[in-house]
């Protein structure tokens, strides 16, 4: 990447706050273009945070029309701005605005969405924080997935992850288990939550801690035992006496959703991480017959 002089960019309204960085909308000084400013304070003690670092190093490798992209890295006395391709807004305050989603709308965003983490996962990349707040759209219709500060590499072995990680209300059920051993199949359990979210207009399972996550969980998709997902009493958050629901009709909590649509919601939200649908089967599912 050139060294870009930190004066090329005009900085315009301020989009978003989080833990470690300050995202702008910006201004190309030179061609006028617009652009996303992701402003990381250096901490001059600690350094660059590794999540930035991370961020980064993935985004640099990785080019899809539904993964945002990452135009330059600018370096000044004590911070780091990323200069991202400009978005209209993420997908959180897309159905904050436009209230109940047509079909087709969720259905080309799913697809999309599907398509930047099969991507991910063909390049042997977890995202590990999908959630609305994470996928950008814009006035086109196109879906992109963003923020890739908890993103990790997977290899063979399965490495040891962290298990905290994924927003609470996303998070697979393996790994609120206490699972450090996972796979692509949490960030598919996160897209079945999403797609879930995007007929509802609310969170399907909106837990406060990690017991109440679960409990959420369970009341709908049924507790788990070893018949039904084998291994699962070996988990280290496992407990014998979770009490026990039976599953409940997932036709009944998201009733717009048609038939086929259900089917992969289904195969999406499985508590079993083997026995979730990869996002390369998703794709070839019955439901996008219809994407042209």
């Amino acid at each position: 990447m050139t060294r870009t002089p930190p004066n090329s960019f005009q900085q315009l309204e301020k989009l978003g706050e989080g833990t470690y960085a300050t995202v702008f909308k910006g201004r190309n000084s030179q061609t006028g273009e617009l652009v996303a400013l992701k402003e990381i304070a250096l901490d001059t003690e600690e350094g660059t945070p590794s999540t930035a670092i991370r961020e980064i190093s993935l985004m640099k490798e990785l080019h899809h029309e539904n993964i945002l992209s990452l135009h330059d890295v600018i370096h000044a006395e004590n911070k780091l701005m990323l200069v991202f391709e400009y978005m209209d807004k993420d997908l959180k305050r897309y159905m904050d605005t436009h209230g109940q989603l047509e079909p087709h709308v969720i259905k080309s965003f799913v697809y999309q969405l599907l398509r930047g983490v099969a991507y991910c996962h063909d390049n042997r990349i977890l995202h590990r924080d999908l959630k609305p707040q994470n996928l950008l759209v814009n006035t086109k219709g196109q879906l992109k997935l963003a923020d890739f500060g908890l993103a990790r590499a997977f290899g063979i072995p399965v490495n040891t992850f962290s298990n905290e990680v994924v927003t609470l209300w996303y998070r697979a059920p393996d790994v609120l288990l206490g699972s450090r051993s996972y796979s692509t199949s949490i960030d598919i359990w996160s897209i079945g939550c999403i797609v879930a979210e995007m007929y509802m207009g609310r969170s399907l399972f909106p837990g406060s801690n990690n017991e109440d996550q679960l409990q959420k969980i369970f009341k709908i998709m049924g507790t788990p035992c070893e018949g039904s997902w084998p291994g699962v009493s070996r988990l280290p958050e496992y407990r014998a006496d979770f009490p026990l629901y039976a599953a409940q009709d997932l036709k009944g909590l998201v009733p717009r959703i048609d038939a086929t649509g259900l089917d992969l919601m289904k195969r999406m939200l499985r508590l079993q991480p083997e026995r979730r649908i990869s996002a390369a089967e998703a794709l070839r599912h019955a439901w996008f017959d219809d994407i042209v």
